[in-house]
């Protein structure tokens, strides 16, 4: 505002206090856009069903653990995943899998009486997810040429809820 003195009033408006705030109110709006994506699930945590360990040729195969799953986010809304990423699921990874891979492809599928979700975060950082390709309401994801290292992995619930499951 040109011509009119620092902390002068304009018609019940203080020019300074109003400089001030859209100051603060750049500043406040400038570390909003700036901010990484908050993810809702979070490899950190420790897996609901723990942590194991495979190697290409493992027996039993396939190898099973019999989990509950589902959980309160809500992955196309809460979540900075694929658009093909779907249904809900708990902050905490589902299985934590550390694999010593070879040249046979590694299989993730989840059987359930509902409707299950996979979405498994790869050593390589990319997010991979299926809903029903294992047939049914069952999904499954298959990596071809797996790679060395940890998966975390998510069985979600499509339609909520909670629902036994084998992974």
């Amino acid at each position: 505002m040109t011509g009119v003195p620092s902390g002068a009033q304009m018609s019940g408006f203080d020019v300074q206090g109003a400089q001030m705030k859209s100051i603060l109110a750049g500043v406040g709006l400038g570390a909003i856009l700036s901010a990484p994506p908050v993810l809702a699930q979070d490899a950190g945590l420790l897996a609901a069903a723990g942590e194991i360990r495979l190697e290409e040729g493992f027996t039993p195969d396939p190898h099973r653990v019999s989990i509950t799953v589902g959980g309160p986010i809500d992955v196309q809304e809460d979540a900075n995943l694929p658009s093909a990423c779907v249904g809900l699921i708990a902050a905490a990874p589902t299985l934590e899998v550390r694999y010593r891979s070879g040249a046979r492809p590694l299989v993730f599928r989840a059987r359930s009486e509902g409707d299950t979700t996979l979405i498994v975060n790869g050593p390589d950082g990319r997010w991979r997810c299926d809903d029903d390709g294992a047939g049914g309401f069952n999904p499954e994801f298959r990596f071809e040429a797996p790679q060395s290292g940890v998966y975390d992995v998510w069985v979600g619930v499509f339609g909520g809820g909670r629902v036994a499951a084998e992974l």
